[in-house]
């Protein structure tokens, strides 16, 4: 075994050499892993398993973004991280600035109504996010974001079958600090961030807040009301109180509050209006909806317990509490139009409440934890859909979850080059749903001011669903040297079973035509969980002083039971008479095989060039997926794979950014430049002409003049060629279901399948921004 070593060693550092040298594309993908180090030298520590551990050590793929990157990037909220971070896609979802939309390794969902799960799950401090209200965190008092890629079920549980993204806020230091940042940009930009902590005393106690104010005017206007569209109205605000009586406790509390008083974000149509001819408008920042009720409101707010204790040297008990509330006012104009059409004004009401108590445990060769868990949350959706002649449609959805798990993961080390991790989560998953629709005449439902009068109830369902699941990951690692790690793992997660939340009970049928008894209706009305088992092999390395580093991840990912929501406009016949109205079609119809290749890297190109301790440095992200429905079942019951394709993930994402930075008197200067690349994706699992969003590109760059300690200025922009991209959308037009082109009448007229007007409405990226940040630290 001896002799054995060294020929190991130098087979790999040769391969390791050929791909810094080569860059072979046929393994594009992963490279943010190690750009994240703010120095090439430093070690980055990253959670992804819990437990503190360098990023080159965690057999995960993962992505983390330190704070100083965050600031010297311009990064504004945590769907920046997405242009970076391979096969990921993080979004703004459709009608706020506040609800997220994200996909990992082409596991995801975009659709916010309660009764749907997520399938990335969002961690703040450790306490996960259980709705997407709310989600699109902006960042200020940021220690690190980290990306987790691939299903994470063992150690942070259900929803997370894509992987993980994870906020954490900064601890409080033994100085006091006054921190203040102010930024002023195109589109009247202008946001204020105010941080302090200070210890108090020697009594062991520590207090720390910050405060936002983030405002921008709107990338267009809405020609109807008036309104700045895509504009930005929030405050925010944390408090933190820290209690450390000694080196073996201590024990945190954090508060957050977010307002988001915004306009509601109105789409930019694709085409004419079908009955008006309507044109379509110039700008796709401007748009016609004519919805202003309920006014736009999202308001949230959260607490979070944190003990630590540690009676002995080997083992430590973690206590995570938490408790979240949030709750939305949304007008959305699906059809963008002033008249009604296909119009949803939306209230959404989420809480929830969760502790989560860990062992964790180091002897040294061994390592890990073990834990239990239990969350209760209740989510509400209320929402209209009222369409031309005054018919409205009322679904009211109220869902409950409770869930309860138990888990545990370790490491066991064979010596410096091998070591084994396994462990396992069993979850009990426990859903309690109610969904009502009312359909209204003469005008909108009265939940919303409306003056429509109940014509029919047409769905009155409740129902319970409990489901068990047991989700283990095993890895192996081997660790040539103390600068290179391979391993191999497999894991296992799943995303909760429920009810369609926009379901018609009433439109159950029989095989033969007939009524449906209670069985079918709950059949009918219900979902599985979906699951997927993830294969991967990955390499970590750093090389020559750390000035070449890199994280590649090759993995194959089976998909079952994918769950497939929807909303199709039909026709029904409510108390005798033909109804235009919508249905909630939501199945177990995929089976799907996603492979990909990750790559990520950096490398210190030059040092002392231009002048002592300047450095020119390069880092890169490449991500590449082969993902495939190998089974889609659709409303006809025909398998339709060949012509599906897995929604909101390009084929390959890949990054590059430049940067040079110079000592400069008591400080230093930092230069970047940031390029990133989209394939073409669709936003529905059937092709959408015109809303798909074809390959793209965007370049950003970054000025950042560290004055010295205290003092720092910066100049950055965004999206600097100014590209239109599409992100989200609705489509409520008939299709061809096999090929997704347009149907078309036979005067060559588009068919619309809610409202008269038709439904093609795209929601677009930022344009380009440029802003100056000042910094003051004291």
């Amino acid at each position: 075994m001896s002799r054995m070593i060294p020929s190991i060693r130098t087979i790999l550092y040769a391969g390791a050499a050929f791909t810094a040298l080569s860059a072979v594309p046929a393994y594009a993908q992963d490279a943010a892993d190690e750009t994240t180090a703010a120095e090439d030298t430093g070690e980055i520590v990253v959670t992804a398993r819990r437990r503190e551990e360098s990023l080159l050590n965690v057999p995960i793929a993962v992505t983390a973004f330190s704070s100083e990157q965050l600031e010297k990037s311009g990064a504004m909220d945590i769907t920046d991280i997405g242009t970076t971070t391979p096969n990921v896609t993080v979004e703004v979802s459709r009608g706020t600035n506040s609800t997220l939309s994200a996909f990992i390794r082409g596991v995801g969902q975009q659709d916010p109504v309660a009764g749907f799960e997520a399938g990335v799950g969002l961690y703040l401090d450790d306490v996960y996010l259980n709705r997407p209200q709310a989600a699109v965190l902006d960042i200020y008092d940021v220690e690190r974001i980290e990306v987790l890629r691939g299903p994470q079920g063992t150690l942070y549980g259900r929803n997370t079958i894509g992987g993980a993204v994870k906020y954490v806020t900064a601890r409080i230091g033994n100085d006091p600090t006054v921190k203040v940042r102010g930024t002023y940009g195109t589109y009247n930009q202008a946001d204020v961030v105010v941080s302090a902590s200070t210890p108090v005393g020697d009594t062991g106690f520590k207090v720390g807040g910050a405060f936002a104010r983030l405002s921008r005017g709107g990338f267009g206007k809405n020609l109807t009301t008036g309104q700045d569209n895509y504009n930005k109205d929030i405050w925010a605000g944390r408090a933190t109180l820290e209690f450390e009586p000694a080196t073996t406790a201590y024990f945190r509390v954090t508060g957050d509050y977010t307002k988001d008083k915004s306009n509601t974000r109105g789409g930019h149509r694709l085409i004419p209006g079908i009955a008006s001819g309507t044109p379509v408008l110039a700008d796709v920042y401007d748009s016609r909806g004519g919805l202003l009720l309920p006014t736009q409101d999202v308001v949230s707010w959260g607490i979070t317990g944190l003990a630590e204790l540690k009676p002995t040297d080997w083992l430590t008990f973690r206590s995570i509490t938490g408790y979240r509330k949030d709750d939305s006012a949304s007008p959305i104009d699906f059809d963008a139009l002033a008249a009604v059409q296909v119009d949803v004004p939306a209230y959404y009401n989420n809480k929830q409440f969760s502790q989560e108590a860990q062992f964790l445990i180091d002897t040294g060769a061994f390592s890990g934890l073990a834990g239990i868990y239990y969350l209760d949350a209740k989510s509400r959706t209320v929402f209209d859909v009222r369409l031309p002649g005054g018919v409205t449609a009322l679904t009211f959805g109220n869902v409950s979850t409770n869930t309860v798990a138990v888990f545990g993961d370790f490491t066991y080390d064979f010596g410096d080059m091998f070591s084994v991790s396994a462990g396992g989560r069993y979850t009990w998953d426990t859903r309690r749903a109610t969904v009502i629709r009312n359909t209204y005449l003469g005008g909108g439902s009265p939940y919303f001011g409306g003056t429509g009068t109940l014509f029919a109830q047409t769905s009155n369902f409740s129902g319970v669903g409990s489901f068990e699941e047991f989700t283990p990951r095993a890895s192996l690692s081997f660790k040539p040297s103390s600068d290179h790690q391979l391993y191999a793992s497999w894991s296992k997660g799943f995303k909760g079973g429920g009810f369609d939340p926009r379901g018609q009970s009433s439109a159950c049928r029989t095989p033969g035509g007939g009524t449906c008894n209670d069985q079918q209706v709950y059949d009918f009305m219900s979902f599985d969980p979906e699951k997927v088992t993830t294969y991967e092999i990955g390499w970590k390395a750093s090389m020559f002083d750390r000035r070449l580093s890199w994280a590649l991840a090759v993995f194959n990912s089976d998909y079952i039971d994918v769950q497939v929501p929807g909303s199709i406009g039909t026709t029904t016949i409510i108390g005798g008479v033909p109804t235009q109205t919508f249905i909630g079609v939501t199945t177990n119809a995929g089976k799907a095989r996603i492979r990909g290749i990750e790559f990520e890297g950096n490398a210190v190109l030059a040092r002392d060039l231009g002048a002592t301790g300047g450095r020119l440095n390069l880092s890169w992200s490449l991500g590449y997926m082969d993902a495939k429905y190998l089974r889609f079942i659709d409303a006809r019951g025909i398998d339709v794979a060949s012509k599906r394709k897995i929604q909101n993930t390009p084929d390959l994402t890949a990054s590059a950014t430049l940067g040079y930075s110079v000592p400069v008197g008591d400080g230093s200067i930092s230069l970047s430049g940031t390029w990133s690349y989209r394939s073409d994706s669709q936003q529905f699992e059937l092709r959408t002409p015109m809303l798909d969003q074809p390959a793209y590109s965007l370049f950003d760059a970054n000025f950042v003049w560290d004055i010295n300690d205290n003092f720092s200025i910066g100049v950055h922009g965004k999206n600097l060629f100014d590209k239109r991209y599409i992100v989200a959308g609705y489509n409520f037009l008939s299709q061809n279901p096999d090929t997704g082109n347009f149907n078309l009448t036979g005067t060559g007229a588009y068919i619309p399948t809610l409202g008269t007007e038709g439904v093609l409405t795209a929601y677009y990226g930022n344009p380009r921004q440029v802003f100056v940040t000042g910094t003051i630290k004291f």
